[in-house]
C-alpha cells in the first residue's frame, strides 16, 4: 500500500474513525505479521506464543488504548514493536510464573518448537530499553524499528527524511547505552 495511503489512514484513525482504525491494520497487516514472527524468533518466544497470536493481542493492546497518536508508519511500527515486546515479556513471566505451580495453561500447537527465553535477560533489555526512551525517545525508536522490527538502516533513513549514515551513528550510540545499561561495569 502506498505511504499517503497509509498517512491518510493515520490521519482518519487519529481523528476516531474506527473503520480507519480497522483499515490501517488491514493494509500494515502483512508488514505486522512479518514484524511479530521476526519478533518472536529474536526473542525466541514459547511455543505456547504463535505469530498470530501475538499479532491479533497487540492489535487489541493497540485499539484498547485511547489518545495514542502515530503521525506516520515509522512511529505506528516502533509503537507497535514495543507492544509486542510487552506481549512476548509478559508471556514469559506467565509461563514461569505457572512452571512454579501458578494453574493450568491452554496452548495452541505451533510447528516451530524453540527453548522458552531467558525471563532476566528479556526483563534487563525491556528495562534498558524504557530508561533509554526516558532519555532519548528518538534513539528508542530506532531501536524498536532496527531490532524489533527489523528495518534496514536505510529504510528507517527514509522513514525519518534522513541520512543513512546519521542513523547508522544514533544506532551505534543507543547500542552504547543499551550495553552499559545491561552489562554495568
Amino acid at each position: 500500500m502506498a505511504a499517503d495511503s497509509i498517512s491518510s489512514l493515520i490521519a482518519a484513525a487519529e481523528r476516531g474513525d474506527s473503520l480507519s482504525h480497522e483499515a490501517l491494520f488491514t493494509a500494515l497487516y502483512a508488514e505486522l505479521h512479518r514484524l511479530a514472527r521476526r519478533e518472536l524468533a529474536r526473542r525466541g518466544a514459547p511455543p505456547s506464543l504463535g505469530v498470530t497470536t501475538l499479532l491479533h493481542e497487540a492489535y487489541l493492546d493497540i485499539a484498547g488504548r485511547g489518545g495514542t497518536s502515530f503521525p506516520d508508519r515509522g512511529r505506528f511500527m516502533g509503537y507497535a514493536a514495543r507492544v509486542m515486546r510487552g506481549l512476548i515479556l509478559n508471556h514469559v513471566r506467565a509461563r514461569r510464573a505457572q512452571k512454579r505451580g501458578d494453574g493450568f495453561e491452554i496452548t495452541s500447537v505451533e510447528t516451530d518448537v524453540m527453548e522458552p527465553p531467558d525471563e532476566r535477560e528479556l526483563t534487563s533489555i525491556s528495562d534498558a530499553l524504557d530508561e533509554l526512551a526516558k532519555v532519548d525517545p528518538a534513539l528508542a525508536q530506532l531501536v524498536d524499528l532496527k531490532f524489533f522490527c527489523g528495518f534496514s538502516f536505510a529504510e528507517i533513513a527514509a522513514m525519518r527524511a534522513t541520512s543513512e549514515r546519521t542513523i547508522q551513528r544514533h544506532w551505534e550510540k543507543a547500542r552504547l547505552y543499551l550495553n552499559r545499561a545491561i552489562r554495568p561495569g
